[in-house]
């Protein structure tokens, strides 16, 4: 499959800038995949979609403000940009992280030193400082990574609206975007009709956003981003689909954990009799067979984007395509901040 057969053009306006006061009050896109049915609902209605004995499964990885500003020894500003810790101890804690431009040396962070490198390994940060230090400097002088489509600086808003009601494992550098349309009176509703409500855990790093620079999807190589599932829920899964009852997915980051898992495509990274913990660098496109997900949730993507592929293998390329199209006919808001699609 060509990188081209993801592209589609879409009206600038249409990008969401700011989100909904009300996270349910989204548009959402309901997709019959068997049927190529398109019906155009409010998000809270997805209640009306399930049945007792479904499962909807999360993410609730939780973003952290991962975008720091420094300032270089020349005076001169610097955006950070964490991306994944790489080491810790009592004094010293290193970050894997981007930049803009190629600065290394000395930086400093509301006054607090640190250093940016480069080796082997890529472009680090270096802080002299105790981990809870460094939770600390982040914590409070970071802000919201949003994406770069958003137009606009970090307001504090952020730090609440760009995050799941029900995020609790810190370790993410963008949303699980699928899941912001969910509020507690929602989920409540939802579980109110029999469904079983379990979590997963995927920290979203820069494989979930990268572009594609290929020409051929087969050649795109996905960075590995970490994940957690409970064994007891593994069984649940397979206990639902034995019943013949359907496992929602909220979000790409999701699918890829569940499906990375059952694909065995990911590294083990400790896991124990409780866990399954691994990295999973599953690049799910056209012609991948889905072996857990039975309902997809998820926003509108990105042209020439992995989880656009994603979509698309779910759905079909063809049925995507239409249901985009029409979704910009009617002035859906897309990406981060957008509405919501649900494919049956």
């Amino acid at each position: 499959m060509k990188i081209t057969e993801l592209d589609y053009p879409l009206p600038q306006d249409l990008i969401a800038q700011k989100p909904l006061s009300e996270r349910d009050r989204a548009r959402m896109l309901v997709l019959n995949k068997q049927t190529g049915q398109i019906e155009h609902k409010i998000f809270s209605e997805i209640v009306d979609y399930f049945y007792e004995g479904d499962m909807l499964i999360v993410n609730n990885t939780k973003v952290i403000p991962a975008r720091l500003i420094g300032k270089k020894t020349t005076g001169g500003k610097i955006e950070i940009l964490l991306i994944r810790q790489k080491e810790a101890s009592s004094k010293n804690v290193v970050w894997e992280v981007m930049t803009k431009g190629r600065y290394e040396g000395e930086v400093f962070i509301d006054e607090i030193k640190a250093e940016i490198r480069t080796n082997c390994d890529g472009k680090q940060i270096i802080f002299r400082m105790t981990p809870q230090e460094v939770k600390k400097l982040i914590d409070e002088k970071g802000f919201m990574p949003l994406p770069p489509y958003i137009k606009r600086k970090p307001e504090e808003s952020d730090r609440k609206h760009y995050q799941t009601v029900y995020a609790k494992a810190n370790g993410s550098i963008a949303a699980p975007t699928a899941g912001l349309h969910f509020t507690e009176e929602l989920l409540e509703n939802i579980a109110k009709k029999g469904v079983k409500l379990r979590e997963i855990t995927l920290h979203v790093g820069v494989g979930t956003f990268k572009p594609i620079k290929v020409e051929n999807l087969k050649e795109h190589t996905m960075e590995s981003e970490y994940f957690e599932i409970e064994r007891a829920l593994l069984e649940e899964i397979y206990e639902v689909k034995k019943k013949g009852k359907k496992i929602f997915s909220v979000g790409t980051t999701t699918t890829r954990a569940l499906e990375g898992y059952a694909s065995e495509r990911y590294e083990d990274m400790g896991s124990d009799e409780q866990k399954v913990r691994g990295r999973t660098d599953i690049f799910i496109y056209p012609g991948y067979s889905f072996k857990i997900v039975d309902a997809l949730i998820t926003n509108f993507h990105l042209p020439k984007s992995t989880p656009l592929a994603l979509v698309c293998a779910f759905c079909g390329l063809e049925m995507v395509k239409k249901a985009y199209m029409e979704a910009i006919e009617k002035g859906y808001r897309f990406f981060s901040y957008g509405d919501a699609m649900l494919i049956i």
